[in-house]
């Protein structure tokens, strides 16, 4: 059995290479239509068919890639406004030669957590949130520092430590912060699956985050879900019912998905009469 492997969100889905058609480059091009599905983006033509296409994002996880990606670059912008505010709040109030300093950095308290609990899978923005540590420590032992010597109220040495901190800690924060935004909004290239049950007409398209890798896989090495899911599982059942299976990859496991079962009740997979009830399915109308 040969598999395509995608990415959604933190998790890997695989598709059964027969029940793909084509896979395109999402370009957010489609036709919308009044529906209440949260997952439904639109229809998108396939050799002249409307296709209905779908997030799975949304689907499996709730909520779509892009949706976090915004979320996570609203979060790096503002953890880089207020780290900018605060030093300059604080080099304005150091270099007033004021003697006493509201120098509490409580307000940075959460941006080490940040930082260090950002979870990816993209191996460059990864590395990029590593980095942040180590100028960020030495940008608040070196303001530190710089206070110790405004008490002495040596002023002449707080102006070169300042300049010191700006052209070192600060700019490589600026360089990771802008950094980490960029790979966040590059690395979206998402792509629509047109799936199919016969082998030649669209059955629904799936918007995934990219393609993984191919993988051949026997019928055996496929582990049921269902009795796996019946505790502690609180999935809807037409998610319940497109999941196939798991399978074994090298430090995690795939999602097998049976794109026939996607927003099709278990009444309807036996029904010959399936076309105009398949249609009230989707959630189209």
């Amino acid at each position: 059995m040969d598999l395509i492997n995608f990415k959604v969100g933190y998790k890997t889905i695989s598709l059964k290479i027969l029940d793909i058609l084509l896979t395109e480059q999402f370009h957010n091009n489609l036709t919308v239509l009044p529906n209440d599905n949260k997952s439904f983006l639109g229809v998108k033509d396939y050799m002249g068919i409307p296709t209905p296409v779908f997030d799975l994002g949304i689907i499996l996880n709730g909520v779509s890639t892009e949706h976090s990606n915004r979320d996570a670059l609203k979060q790096l912008k503002s953890w880089q406004k207020q780290l900018n505010t605060w030093f300059n709040q604080l080099e304005q109030a150091l270099l007033s030669s004021q003697n006493s300093l509201n120098t509490s950095q409580c307000e940075l308290a959460d941006f080490e957590q940040f930082y260090m609990e950002f979870k990816t899978d993209n191996d460059e923005l990864k590395s990029t949130m590593s980095r942040f540590n180590e100028p960020f420590k030495s940008l608040l032992q070196k303001v530190e520092d710089t206070i110790k010597v405004h008490k002495q109220k040596n002023s002449k040495q707080v102006l070169i430590q300042l300049e010191i901190v700006k052209r070192h800690e600060l700019i490589q924060l600026e360089r990771l912060f802008e950094s980490a935004k960029e790979q966040i909004t590059l690395d979206y290239k998402p792509i629509i699956v047109f799936t199919t049950k016969d082998g030649m007409t669209p059955h629904v398209g799936l918007l995934v985050d990219k393609v993984e890798d191919n993988i051949e896989y026997r019928q055996e090495d496929i582990k049921p879900l269902d009795k796996l899911t019946e505790i502690g599982f609180d999935i809807d059942p037409q998610t319940r019912n497109m999941m196939h299976g798991l399978i074994k990859l090298a430090d995690k496991h795939s999602v097998l998905i049976d794109p026939s079962a996607i927003f099709k009740p278990k009444e309807l997979q036996t029904s010959s009469n399936a076309q105009e009830q398949e249609t009230e399915a989707y959630g189209l109308f």
